[in-house]
């Protein structure tokens, strides 16, 4: 490789090591046509590219990719053969299966949080990538592995970010780290758990004895014992008179 090609990459690869946080193993998707593209050019991309990109690397596809390179025929027959022995990526098209460059694009969505290289020659889906910041593009120019230079969409947020209008992606997954380890932010686990009310007693006020009314007060003992004391007056008078008329 010569002196400014492997200057051109760690220029590249440290703007967004340092902006983006991307990290080796470096995380490449690669579609038919650049699969396609590698085949004709007998490009041994498990060799090359970790040589080219001065790191480990991981050769990745979805299954969309897999499944287009079936349909179109024997034509591609050589690149489905390099896209399967890729590691498969889960793409949310698990039901209904999309074109390869519409799946591509979707694994990059939300600021690229999985840090992946997205390595084609379709020129449409390259100026769609271009227009999402932090993702880098490869592709193959005449038999060589190229990675392109950071896009101006991307140059514009980290100028952005750098003077304070925006948070990076990378800066936001660090503040939720240092959250998480300091107890500031609560486990995503217990966030699901739902909260049951707890099943409580009687009210204990309610538990009280009611009070008795003032009229209430009086006891219905309280009442015989009045009576019986009337009786005993009414007895005793008896005997009185009757005493009296017997002296008479």
């Amino acid at each position: 490789m010569k002196i400014t090609r492997q200057k051109h990459v760690k220029k590249h690869l440290g703007f967004f090591r340092n902006n983006f946080g991307v990290r080796e193993p470096y995380q490449i998707l690669l579609d038919g046509t650049f699969c396609q593209a590698a085949l004709r050019g007998r490009i041994q991309l498990r060799e090359q590219l970790p040589r080219y990109l001065m790191g480990e690397t991981q050769l990745c596809t979805t299954r969309c990719v897999l499944k287009e390179l079936e349909t179109l025929g024997k034509d591609l027959y050589g690149a489905k053969l390099i896209a399967q022995k890729c590691q498969v990526r889960n793409c949310p098209h698990f039901k209904n299966a999309v074109s390869g460059s519409e799946c591509l694009l979707s694994m990059v969505e939300e600021g690229n949080p999985h840090h992946y290289f997205v390595a084609t020659q379709d020129q449409n889906l390259s100026m769609k990538v271009k227009k999402k910041p932090g993702v880098p593009l490869m592709f193959i120019i005449q038999n060589t592995i190229v990675l392109d230079k950071p896009s101006p969409k991307t140059v514009a947020f980290v100028k952005a970010v750098e003077s304070g209008q925006l948070v990076s992606v990378h800066e936001k997954q660090s503040i939720k780290q240092l959250k998480e380890e300091q107890g500031l932010v609560k486990n995503p686990e217990q966030r699901r758990r739902k909260k049951h009310k707890k099943i409580s007693g009687p009210n204990p006020l309610s538990c009280l004895k009611k009070k008795k009314k003032a009229q209430d007060t009086k006891s219905p003992a309280s009442e015989k014992k009045r009576k019986r004391k009337r009786i005993r007056n009414r007895s005793t008078s008896k005997v009185l008179s009757e005493k009296q008329n017997d002296k008479e």
